[in-house]
Parts: C-alpha cells; structure tokens; sequence
C-alpha cells in the first residue's frame, strides 16, 4: 500500500505534490492542534495514557488508552491516577490507598500527599517512587485522574471477528 502511494506521488505533476505535501501538514498540524486543545481542556500536560503493564488488571489491561484530567484539585482514596516518578519517564497509572494532608509554610494552604498502589500488586508504590520518598505530591507529580478509558483488546477482538465473518 504504501508502495503504491509512494509511486502515486513520484508519477504526479509537481503541483499536486505540492498538494500532498501541504495535506499531509495540515493533518500534522490539526493533530498537535487538538492534542494541545485536549490538553488544555483536561488541564493535564499528558491528557491520553496508554497503559504499559498488568499492574492495574482486571480494571486496565496492557494497551488500554486512558484519558485523564487534571480538573479535581482533591484526590480521593479509590481515585486511579497517572504518576510520574523524580527521574523516569514512564507515567505509573495506580490506585490512590492513602492520603495525608500538611500545611504549607510558604503558602499555608494545605498540601495533599497520597499513597498508591496497584490493583494486582502485592504491597504499595514506595519502591517505586524516589529514593528517600514515601508519599507522592499531589500538585508536583500527579498527572491526571483517570477518567475514562478505552480497551484495545475490546477492539482488537472486534476486528478478529470481522475478519473471521469475512472469511479471513
């Protein structure tokens, strides 16, 4: 297929490649455009997650696309949240298990620390998080709250099927 698009494009007069060139841009641009938008809307720098690991099962499953916001300034014991650790990468999506609260000598507001814990895990995230940290920071490393999903595998069975009824 894409082959045959290549050859499309090389046997085309120079201004429909022009054509292709400033499509293929706008499709790029309304794509980061509606990411950004997403983003703000959520008020999450990361508003679509896929998850990585089993951690989460039965509720989230490898592949699944979570979508999060950043909206509800308290988190809840029983809320799913998107974590990063200091000096990795990779968002950690787990259940918050506990929370504590302190003041905050600068602001004196209030400060939300929680602990999390994945569904199929046997202990909770301590391990996971910075060395010498043990609760995380809600306002610092939270991403988002999970607040829907989407399960690949549901689709991927769907199109299995599809495929089978086509006689594939």
């Amino acid at each position: 297929m894409a082959l045959q698009v290549l050859k499309y494009v090389e046997s085309s007069p120079p201004c429909c490649v022009k054509l292709i060139n400033i499509s293929f841009g706008l499709i790029v641009c309304t794509a980061f455009s509606a990411w950004k938008a997403l983003a703000l809307y959520t008020d999450s720098s990361s508003p679509i997650v896929v998850v990585l690991s089993g951690s989460m099962e039965p509720v989230f499953h490898r592949g699944d696309l979570l979508i999060l916001s950043n909206r509800k300034q308290i988190v809840d014991v029983g809320d799913v949240v998107v974590y990063n650790v200091k000096g990795r990468d990779i968002p950690i999506v787990h259940r918050v298990i506990k929370q504590h609260w302190t003041k905050e000598d600068k602001s004196g507001e209030d400060k939300q620390w929680l602990l999390t814990k994945g569904d199929n895990n046997p202990s909770d995230d301590i391990e996971l998080y910075a060395r010498g940290q043990m609760l995380l920071d809600r306002k610092e490393e939270i991403i988002g709250l999970v607040e829907g999903y989407v399960s690949l595998l549901f689709c991927f069975v769907n199109i299995v099927d599809l495929f089978r009824m086509w006689g594939w």
